[in-house]
């Protein structure tokens, strides 16, 4: 399923992968099976992929729940609103009916492994996002600690790393503060529950929004193949690039083409 249509609910929006519906004060996120990357969506999909995201982030939205509040009011279309329960069927493990927020525009990403833009930006400069980093590492490399590795969220066009100071400059250095410090122990619980299934989390990216009352609120998706590398744990070789249960071969096959 590529888009969504429901005439008799109010479209909020259309994401890259999602669409997104009013529901009174609320909102209906519906995972589609379309797939983007280098922020641009593909004109075929994979059957079942917005299935997949969302159960995975209804799991890791209840595991992380005791670190930070979320928005997810329940997954249950059984539970939904009766306004839609005609469309039972379609919604049926791609839906969750959450609590709207105001989106923070800020990317909040965790790398606890050297890759992708990262290894990239490491190469010319040494550092990712400002973060000096020790000298002579490799790609795939596990790094020493953890780091918080900002990015500009683009509605449209491509996210832009930044520093942790350029962060708070836009969003406030107060509110960067509390974003990195559960950034990364969000990071570190799920990267910790992945390894036991033989899973490297080499790295995520979490959204969140402020409720009514500006309590910090986690929203959009959680450890998902879409938001984050997922390498197998027995086949990780530092050095190179990984094997991965992730969209990264879909960023490599449009690299390939690209250069071709």
């Amino acid at each position: 399923m590529l888009e969504t249509s429901f005439p008799d609910l109010t479209l909020h929006g259309r994401g890259k992968v999602r669409d997104i519906y009013r529901v009174g004060d609320d909102l209906l996120i519906v995972a589609t099976d379309r797939i983007s990357a280098f922020d641009y969506v593909l004109g075929s999909g994979i059957p079942d992929k917005g299935k997949v995201l969302n159960q995975l982030s209804a799991f890791w939205f209840e595991r992380v729940g005791g670190l930070v509040p979320h928005h997810v009011i329940t997954t249950d279309v059984d539970r939904f609103p009766a306004p839609l329960k005609p469309h039972g069927d379609v919604l049926r493990g791609r839906a969750m009916l959450v609590r709207r927020t105001r989106p923070i525009a800020i990317e909040c990403v965790a790398r606890g492994y050297l890759s992708g833009s990262g290894w990239k930006e490491y190469q010319q400069m040494g550092r990712v996002c400002g973060i000096e980093l020790p000298r002579g590492l490799k790609e795939s490399d596990r790094l020493p600690e953890p780091i918080f590795t900002p990015a500009t969220k683009a509605e449209s066009g491509h996210d832009i790393n930044i520093s942790e100071e350029e962060a708070g400059q836009i969003a406030g250095r107060e509110l960067i503060a509390r974003l990195k410090q559960l950034t990364l122990e969000i990071y570190r619980r799920g990267a910790a529950h992945a390894e036991t299934a033989g899973i490297i989390v080499a790295d995520t990216k979490f959204e969140f929004g402020l409720a009514r009352d500006e309590e910090i609120v986690l929203i959009d998706e959680v450890l998902t193949p879409d938001s984050s590398r997922f390498w197998p744990r027995d086949q990780y070789t530092p050095g190179q690039g990984q094997p991965s249960f992730d969209k990264q071969y879909v960023r490599d096959y449009l690299e390939q083409i690209r250069h071709a």
